[in-house]
């Protein structure tokens, strides 16, 4: 059962990895920092989005419009940490 633990825990630390990446990348988008016409940068962003869209987009229909600052990415980061901490400090140490 830790085993499981274990590898929900991995999943939740590297979809908020994909999930800070994705904010970034979307910053250097805005700033034409990187080209958008480039494949490779073209099939990076679209992976990111294709992963991380369908959990932010459900929370930027219900947060505020806050002109032109995206908070979903905080939230969700906010509730992937607040998840571990719960398996950490609540379920892992129960498990035998």
């Amino acid at each position: 059962m830790r085993a499981l633990l274990d590898v929900v825990l991995m999943a939740l630390e590297m979809f908020s990895w994909m999930i800070i990446a994705s904010a970034v990348l979307s910053w250097l988008i805005a700033f034409n920092v990187i080209n958008m016409r480039n494949d490779f940068v073209r099939a990076v962003c679209q992976g990111l989005y294709r992963i991380t869209e369908p959990v932010m987009r459900p929370l930027r229909r219900v947060l505020p419009y806050m002109g032109g600052v995206d908070l979903s990415p905080i939230v969700v980061l906010l509730a992937i940490m607040f998840v571990e901490k719960v398996i950490v400090y609540y379920i892992y140490p129960n498990v035998f």
